[in-house]
């Protein structure tokens, strides 16, 4: 993981992490996660979504910008 790509999901927390409503937390926890994991972002969302019941077992939100 890039210095670059750190330095850019802690701006986005620093800049939208206390905006009120959990939708727009879920967004600020969608883009650290596009920061933080580049081109792996898809791949990782469908990992995660993946489970026990199928690959759709859990829910990714990718929220609503503040």
């Amino acid at each position: 993981m890039s210095e670059q790509a750190i330095k850019g999901a802690l701006e986005v927390i620093e800049r939208y992490g206390g905006i009120d409503g959990g939708h727009h937390k879920q967004w600020v926890i969608d883009q650290v996660a596009r920061h933080l994991l580049g081109d792996q972002y898809t791949q990782w969302v469908v990992d995660m979504k993946d489970g026990e019941d199928g690959p759709n077992t859990y829910e990714w939100d990718e929220g609503i910008i503040p």
